[in-house]
């Protein structure tokens, strides 16, 4: 019997598809699943199909297709579908945004995510609520929450609560009717030639909720205390090697992420980056949690775990998905440079890291024209990079920037140029 939890989602993109409503679809707790989508294509197709749409889930031995039905898809840029959708909203137990990144939440003026959920929260009808924020981002519960309490709302005290995510669940919209065919997927609905195919792993952590009395609807997620460890494992660690393999996997000619599990190499730098360099040094920062990932043989497992699926031949992930936005990943900051950072900060040294930040810039280098690469830093082959070159091109690519481990980095970067000319011999 369903109980009377309702779930409103912001995106019907693959997270959300595959993760926060075909668990909440296959755990029977819910009366209503509904989901905001300004993709006109896709609310109708789904609409036109019953509120039904097709999920492929890339297991170890297979892909299996799933049907979850009764969703409702619903457009804010369309006046009913947003009378319909603020009810929903102030009637729901359970929110989710999954969106490309927590920038999204306040554009759309009055059909914002944070405009839509502050004017439902005004008129809500439940006794409790949680929002779960799936962007990839630390700290996008408390970005999400700022943006919705600046709508000049004073959120219910002890039971609204937004919970930050570490997804490490990889998905992905396949697009090439080619490939749809080939991995015999089920498109998302009849007349889309899109399909959702996402992998199997659902092992989601999420902030615990302290809501008294209330327990949620979707009740497969692990409550943690402090979730930011894990984030960082999953944003810097995760992400990092996912990105280093693809860069790597670039320059050696290959075109889906799966030809790499037969290159013992690139296997082999892969585990060493993120469990000997930024695993050793998350060990090192947090052990005293007393948690098994943050233990040697913990750490250990959860790296190869991560390899075997990254390289997963049903989840088909290509190069070319994993190498793409390439000046955001290859940001100060961010999940190259940002991992051999925080590496260098615990007294380590990032070489494995390293050869992944080269790899990135002799990618861009390939895309110089496509990333608008100043004319300056053009090589014509990025095997003829010299020091000073590299080190012009992190600036470019930093914007000037600097930290204190600047200088280090580059020369790590500028040392990793040699061992990858060998490694693609």
């Amino acid at each position: 019997m369903m109980s009377e939890h309702i779930l409103t989602g912001f995106g019907f993109g693959p997270i959300q598809a595959g993760l926060f409503l075909k668990e909440a679809f296959q755990s029977g707790h819910f009366a209503r699943l509904i989901v905001a989508e300004i993709d006109a294509a896709l609310v109708d197709a789904v609409k036109a199909n019953n509120g039904s749409y097709y999920l492929n889930v890339a297991k170890a031995d297979g892909i299996e297709t799933l049907k979850i039905d009764n969703v409702e898809l619903l457009n804010p840029n369309i006046p009913a579908d947003k009378q319909i959708l603020l009810q929903a909203l102030a009637q729901s137990t359970e929110i989710a945004t999954c969106l490309p990144s927590v920038n999204f939440y306040e554009s759309g003026g009055g059909n914002s995510i944070a405009s839509l959920i502050a004017e439902a929260l005004k008129n809500s009808s439940t006794k409790a609520a949680i929002i779960y924020t799936a962007e990839n981002n630390n700290h996008a519960a408390e970005i999400l929450k700022k943006a919705v309490t600046q709508k000049t709302i004073t959120l219910p005290e002890g039971s609204v609560q937004f919970l930050n995510t570490v997804i490490g669940k990889m998905s992905r919209v396949v697009t090439d009717p080619a490939e749809i065919a080939n991995l015999k997927l089920k498109t998302i609905a009849p007349g889309l030639n899109r399909a959702f195919l996402v992998e199997q792993f659902n092992r989601i952590l999420v902030s615990k909720t302290n809501i008294s009395d209330f327990k949620p609807g979707i009740d497969i997620f692990i409550e943690k205390d402090d979730l930011l460890p894990f984030e960082e494992a999953k944003l810097f660690g995760h992400n990092a090697v996912h990105s280093l393999m693809g860069f790597i996997g670039s320059v050696k000619g290959y075109t889906k992420m799966t030809e790499l599990a037969n290159d013992p190499a690139v296997m082999q730098i892969g585990r060493a980056a993120y469990s000997k360099e930024y695993g050793a040094a998350l060990i090192k920062k947090y052990a005293h949690l007393g948690d098994e990932l943050f233990t040697d043989s913990g750490f250990k497992d959860y790296t190869e775990d991560l390899l075997t699926r990254m390289t997963n031949p049903y989840l088909g992930d290509t190069i070319a998905r994993v190498v793409r936005d390439i000046t955001r990943k290859l940001e100060m900051n961010g999940r190259i440079f940002g991992t051999m950072q925080l590496t260098l900060q615990s007294g380590l040294e990032p070489k494995n890291m390293a050869l992944g930040a080269i790899a990135g810039i002799a990618v861009l280098l390939e895309k110089a024209d496509e990333y608008n690469l100043s004319s300056d830093l053009h090589v014509e082959q990025w095997q003829n990079l010299d020091d000073a070159k590299i080190e012009k091109i992190i600036n470019w690519l930093w914007s000037g920037q600097t930290n204190s481990y600047t200088n280090q980095i580059i020369k790590y970067t500028q040392t990793a140029l040699k061992p990858l000319i060998t490694l693609i011999k």
